[in-house]
């Protein structure tokens, strides 16, 4: 499993409203097309963009943006942040 968990933060929140995007907290081995590839099927949704971030504290997060037409604000509904 690459995906972790959910990151429910203030920044993070506040992504999904302005840039359509949900933050993950993944493993730190995990590639950028090996995320997109494991979101896509795990939540049936389609997957525009994957950036990464390794934070100071030694995670790494995944900053995923959904097409147009999957608004995150949906899925996050289903993960519990809203």
């Amino acid at each position: 499993m690459i995906i972790k968990y959910p990151r429910a933060t203030e920044k993070g929140i506040r992504m999904i409203d302005s840039e359509n995007k949900l933050v993950f907290a993944v493993d730190r081995k995990a590639t950028k097309r090996a995320i997109k590839e494991e979101i896509e099927a795990f939540f049936n949704v389609k997957v525009e963009k994957v950036n990464t971030l390794i934070g100071p504290d030694g995670e790494k997060r995944a900053y995923v943006r959904l097409s147009p037409d999957t608004p995150a604000i949906d899925l996050a509904t289903k993960l519990g942040l809203m």
